[in-house]
Parts: structure tokens; sequence; C-alpha cells
């Protein structure tokens, strides 16, 4: 699933005429504590909340002030994975997309972030959840795959992490039986 593909059609930018307290009015709207601000097509950066409550005066213009946030942003082509890193990285509750002439094309936001994300890792999906812990050198996805799949299983989904041991790995699995008797045996 990639960025342009998750899109919000309901969040709207800021013009740089827009003031701190429109901005802030905005983002009680949509639960939010960022919001872009744009020139036409041309992304300006993001304008936090805290930006806001720093201003001496929230009714000027945004586009008066400097902005606390580098021009955080994925482009259109990005995969969810690395629009969640931004997101988680940069403790942000919206990134915007952009394309690669530099045009604004909208933004992905936490919440449909996260539906996305439930959609594609198949939790909405009846079925059983294993964790296993193992080394790093004893990880196998074939055999994993080959012990399920000879239970008349399937895994739906499935992630690897680190548990903060040195050379150990969590592989979570979701399968699509609930009563999981035979492949924990």
């Amino acid at each position: 699933m990639l960025a342009k593909e998750l899109i919000s059609d309901i969040v709207t930018a800021l013009k740089t005429s827009d003031t701190g307290t429109e901005a802030l009015a905005w983002m009680e709207l949509f639960r939010i504590k960022h919001l872009p601000i744009v020139n036409q097509r041309d992304f300006l950066g993001l304008i936090s909340d805290a930006d806001i409550y720093d201003l001496n005066n929230a009714d000027e213009p945004v586009g008066n002030h400097s902005l606390s946030l580098d021009k955080p942003y994925v482009r259109e082509d990005q995969h969810i994975y690395e629009v969640i890193e931004v997101l988680s990285r940069l403790e942000l509750t919206l990134v915007p997309v952009l394309n690669y002439e530099n045009h604004y094309l909208g933004v992905i936001t936490q919440e449909e972030l996260t539906q996305h994300f439930a959609h594609l890792s198949a939790m909405q999906q009846p079925g059983g959840i294993i964790e296993l812990e193992m080394l790093e050198l004893d990880y196998s996805l074939s055999e994993i795959s080959q012990i399920v799949e000879s239970n008349n299983a399937r895994i739906l989904s499935l992630y690897v992490s680190s548990n903060g041991e040195q050379a150990k790995l969590r592989v979570t699995l979701k399968i699509n039986l609930t009563d999981m008797t035979s492949v924990l045996e």
C-alpha cells in the first residue's frame, strides 16, 4: 500500500493567510496536532498546536511565523511502512504527501493510517495469534510456514521484532485458525 492510496479526503491544508486561531479550530475539529501550510501547490511546512500557542498573537496569519518542524513529508510512492516510520520518529499526527515535483497532494492522518494498517495486516480477519521467541540464528520463515501449513492452516500476517536482548527475535503470527492446538503441537 502506497502513500498516495492513503491520502485523507477530510483534512484540509492551511493557507499562509489563515490565522493561528483558525488553525487551532481546524486541529480541534480533526483531532490532530499538526496542519500543513500550502501556498498554491507548494508545501511550506507543518505547523503544530505548540507553534500556535507560542505566538504572541494567535490572530496573526500563520505564514508570518517560523515553524518548529523541518518540512517532514513522504513521497506519493512510499510504502505504508515508511509512512509509519516517519509518523513515529517525528511524533506527528499526520504527514504530508508530495509528488516528485514537490507539489502537495494531501495528508495521511495517524488515525486513518491505523485503520489501513489493520486492514493490511489481516487484523480484522478471524484467526489466532501465536508468539514465538527464538534466537536469531534459529529463525527460518520457510520452517515456520511449513509447520503451519502442514496442519491445514495459513499464515495471514507475520511480524518479526527484536525483543531487546541481543540475538533474540519475537515472531508474531496471525493464522486463519482459532483452534491452534494442532499447530502448537
